[in-house]
């Protein structure tokens, strides 16, 4: 199985404040991954090491290319609507999108607008920040990339429509690409992941696949993440 992304030593520092350092990350291609930690650990900062919106020390690989233009090819990241202004009709951001991405595929998008009851027609001052959640999923799944970065995706999303979305999202990726889900919802998740990467201490404390915790340790990914920033388990 071949990788979709190779991080080595990546270090990254702001405000000479250190927020991650040595770095070492290998993510196979077809995965779904969780990835975990406290706020303020550093998860968003390594998505954003990883598009090359964040400039840090070390090498960043996504589908072989280490060239930020080219990584960008590669990527959809659940990136938020700052760019537009309240007044913009989302059948706008649409047409942004259309233009911008040529992997992004109209049909993919209205089949994800029908099941997340998307109206199209809206401006985006007359949406909830759940329903904008939404809309982000809707943009960030539409695309055809080999590696997805989804970043507190469910967060304004109600529960029901949350845990609807989550055991959907395997139909949405494609079979060769690799998902990176954070998320505070860990046990919502869970189901689904077939790896954990928990960040802790500025740095990746420990990666493996989802089935060896349980096999290993017993308990449920929730439980073990939890564990680990009580000091309860120690990683290999």
């Amino acid at each position: 199985m071949t990788n979709v992304l190779a991080m080595n030593q990546v270090s990254y520092k702001r405000n000479l404040k250190t927020i991650l350092h040595d770095v070492d990350l290998t993510l196979e291609t077809g995965k779904i991954i969780g990835l975990l930690g406290e706020n303020g650990a550093g998860k968003t900062t390594l998505m954003r090491l990883i598009t090359g919106s964040a400039k840090g020390k070390g090498t960043v690989a996504v589908s072989g290319d280490t060239v930020v233009a080219n990584r960008k090819s590669h990527i959809s990241f659940s990136e938020q609507l700052h760019g537009f202004s309240n007044s913009t009709k989302l059948d706008e951001v649409i047409a942004f999108y259309q233009r911008v991405y040529v992997d992004f595929d109209p049909k993919q998008f209205t089949e994800l607008c029908t099941f997340l009851q998307i109206d199209t027609s809206l401006k985006l001052s007359s949406l909830s920040k759940g329903m904008k959640e939404k809309v982000i999923i809707a943009l960030t799944l539409a695309r055809r990339t080999n590696l997805y970065l989804l970043d507190e995706p469910f967060s304004g999303i109600d529960s029901m429509s949350r845990k609807k979305i989550i055991s959907s999202i395997i139909k949405w990726k494609p079979e060769n690409a690799t998902m990176v889900i954070s998320d505070h919802y860990v046990s919502e998740i869970a189901p689904i992941l077939d790896e954990i990467v928990i960040v802790k201490d500025q740095t990746i404390y420990t990666h493996r696949p989802a089935d060896s915790v349980r096999e290993e340790f017993g308990v449920g990914i929730e439980a073990y993440y939890e564990s680990l920033y009580k000091g309860g388990v120690q990683h290999d």
